[in-house]
């Protein structure tokens, strides 16, 4: 198993081969599977994750229970096809998928972990937000997902993937780091170029912390995640383009590492920190749990 993207990047040049290809063997010699097998799997993977997208983008939305979030993919998709965004038509497509994607989440539905039900709207918002202008085939998107695991599995065993061990940073920002390496592989790009997209999206939300309103996957998670997106198209274009993150994957890595461990609890998913604790945060924590809760936490905090 690969314990570094320098590894990861190392092997797909000395084999000529792309990393998500990689990934397959890997897979195919820990489970002794074969390649159709394997295959069909995250296949499998992909097509929750399109359905996610799609039911989030169909009528008028999801909502969830609470009521905090629901139907703003809809109402920004409505926003690009009147063709006068700000952003442009692509970057605010892909951030609609994303959106889409954790606004089916936060409505109980089904989606895929990429890496966490948190930052599951990053990976296919870039996914689905490049599919028709690449025009890529569902293997294609298909690879996209291998490749993405990748460097995913790195960060998980060298750092964290989790809000509550360190931050968002660990969610949405490693969401965006397989995002963004993954887009540089599906569009020409080098493992090397990978590897420069990972680091610099990464590096670009290391310190995001993670403090959800009323300890609920909802606000401000949604929109982190269409953050998240985001910097995964810049960061894999910047990579493409040939622009480097001068401190190199697996530094980053450590270095999220090290921020996440220094985050203090309250700024790590236990929604007593950040927007969780404003004024706006703490009534609507009120407003779904009641007043109780509110007492316990000002109790607990004297």
């Amino acid at each position: 198993m690969y314990q570094s993207i320098e590894q990861l990047v190392t092997d797909a040049i000395q084999k000529n081969v792309p990393i998500s290809e990689l990934m397959v063997c890997q897979e195919m010699e820990k489970s002794h599977r074969t390649r159709e097998d394997i295959w069909e799997q995250m296949r499998k993977n992909y097509l929750v994750m399109k359905d996610a997208v799609e039911k989030g983008l169909t009528g008028d939305g999801v909502f969830s229970p609470t009521g905090l979030t629901g139907g703003e993919a809809v109402k920004l998709q409505n926003y690009r096809k009147k063709g006068k965004t700000l952003s442009g038509n692509d970057l605010l497509l892909a951030v609609e998928n994303a959106i889409a994607t954790n606004e089916v989440n936060a409505s109980l539905g089904i989606i895929c972990a990429t890496p966490t039900a948190g930052s599951s709207g990053t990976l296919p918002g870039v996914m689905f937000g490049i599919k028709d202008k690449l025009s890529l085939s569902e293997d294609q998107m298909v690879q996209m997902l291998f490749c993405a695991s990748g460097f995913g599995m790195v960060i998980a065993n060298q750092a964290m993937i989790s809000g509550a061990a360190g931050g968002c940073q660990a969610e949405v920002g490693s969401a965006s780091g397989m995002a963004a390496a993954a887009a540089v592989e599906i569009a020409g790009g080098t493992p090397e170029q990978a590897s420069e997209a990972m680091a610099m999206a990464i590096s670009n939300l290391l310190g995001l912390v993670c403090d959800p309103v009323a300890g609920l996957v909802e606000i401000p998670c949604v929109k982190r995640n269409a953050i998240g997106a985001a910097n995964a198209l810049l960061s894999a274009d910047m990579a493409l383009a040939g622009l480097t993150n001068k401190i190199p994957a697996d530094d980053v890595i450590d270095a999220m590492r090290r921020v996440g461990k220094s985050l203090p609890p309250s700024l790590r998913e236990t929604g007593l920190g950040g927007l969780a604790a404003t004024r706006e945060g703490v009534k609507l924590k009120m407003q779904i749990f009641g007043t109780e809760v509110e007492i316990k936490r000002n109790h607990e905090d004297s």
